[in-house]
């Protein structure tokens, strides 16, 4: 496969400015990541900071009304609630190592910027997360908690005023001030060597989860679910199963509203080949070219693009991609809450929700994890929102 590629999918469509700092993050991730001391460092902040390992756990309330055993990997329960602290902490490590003093960062949802003001708080960095002003006004809790952890966020008035929009201004702010700044990309999008470094710090979810089921159950599970937006959760727990032919894996994206002539952020299902934010992947785009603004209830999967593994995953036939919409995702959050006392994150339900849509296409007896890729303080103000219009 060629460098920087899943199949016809990846490489590194960028400015000639970023290819500089580009070129020093791939040679510090062959030089440092691999080093027994950075690894040693990195378990121990997964261990004693992040809370590592996350449980896997049988939702038996839910099980006995589906039919199968569905099992959730909890990555709501690491610290600041979602799986995006895995990646900061060790890109916020990297960083250290490489001489930089600040992070960057974007956000949509706002877990990637909290993980990221964590995990430079922590390791001494200073941090700047942009953010779109829609996801700032829908996101304000965790704006505040940004702030108390020393990072200064900047709203991103152009464009849609989400995440896409956020990721645009934060790769201008890096070309002028890589010298001392290290771009933390939040997902499994971008250009080369982004995607590898994400799935790379990510892929503890899955070795951690295969490791749990086998010794729980003595098996592998049949389905492995997760939501997709950029795709990072998703990839952390798909990877290290993707050897495992048996286990059938399936992502989820975001169908929005679901009504006619609606924007989605369903790229997959939905999108067509182009190149975005530095890499060839699937993309919603008009028939000239032009990005679509996207829309989902769930803030982190509301992205126009997708990572260019799941789009290898997708053709190459190993994933499977459906949509679920917002009001599935609803009800699927709330089922979540009241059968098993755990509040998802509005981007998990719609994972739980293709589950719960899908039981009647699933064997009895089947053993199903979702990876619950965070908790859902975050969205409750949006839930009271749509609560209030009906």
């Amino acid at each position: 496969m060629k460098k920087g590629y899943f199949g016809e999918f990846g490489g590194q469509f960028v400015p000639e400015l970023l290819v500089p700092p580009l070129r020093e993050l791939e040679e510090a991730m062959q030089d440092i990541m691999d080093d027994p001391v950075f690894n040693r460092d990195l378990d121990g902040v997964f261990t004693e900071f992040v809370g590592r390992p996350t449980p896997i756990c049988r939702c038996a309330n839910l099980s006995g009304d589906l039919g199968f055993d569905l099992w959730l990997k909890r990555e709501d329960l690491a610290h600041t609630g979602a799986h995006k602290i895995n990646n900061t902490v060790g890109q916020a490590l990297l960083a250290r190592h490489m001489g930089k003093t600040c992070l960057l960062a974007e956000t949509g949802a706002g877990q990637h910027g909290v993980a990221t003001a964590t995990a430079a708080s922590v390791l001494g960095l200073e941090c700047v997360v942009f953010m779109g002003a829609l996801d700032v006004k829908r996101q304000s809790h965790n704006v505040r908690r940004m702030e108390l952890l020393g990072a200064r966020v900047e709203p991103v008035l152009s464009g849609t005023k989400t995440l896409k929009d956020a990721i645009n201004a934060a790769l201008r702010y890096w070309i002028a001030h890589q010298k001392n700044t290290h771009y933390c990309l939040g997902s499994v999008v971008g250009p080369h060597p982004f995607p590898l470094l994400v799935r790379k710090l990510q892929s503890v979810i899955g070795r951690e989860a295969r490791s749990q089921f086998l010794d729980r159950t003595g098996r592998l599970p049949d389905l492995v679910v997760a939501c997709v937006g950029g795709g990072s959760n998703a990839m952390g727990i798909f990877h290290p199963f993707a050897g495992d032919r048996e286990v059938q894996l399936v992502g989820v994206e975001a169908g929005g509203e679901g009504r006619p002539g609606c924007y989605h952020s369903a790229t997959l299902s939905r999108g067509s080949f182009g190149v975005l934010h530095g890499t060839r992947t699937y993309l919603l785009q008009t028939s000239e070219g032009q990005i679509m603004p996207s829309h989902s209830v769930a803030p982190g999967l509301d992205y126009p693009g997708v990572g260019p593994e799941h789009a290898f995953l997708k053709d190459s036939g190993r994933a499977r991609y459906d949509v679920v919409y917002d009001a599935e995702a609803l009800e699927a959050f709330y089922l979540l809450c009241r059968k098993e006392g755990i509040i998802p994150a509005l981007e998990s339900s719609h994972a739980l929700a293709w589950v719960i849509g899908n039981r009647d296409k699933i064997r009895p007896q089947s053993a199903v994890l979702v990876n619950l890729s965070g908790r859902g303080d975050k969205d409750l103000d949006i839930v009271r929102e749509i609560e209030s219009q009906v």
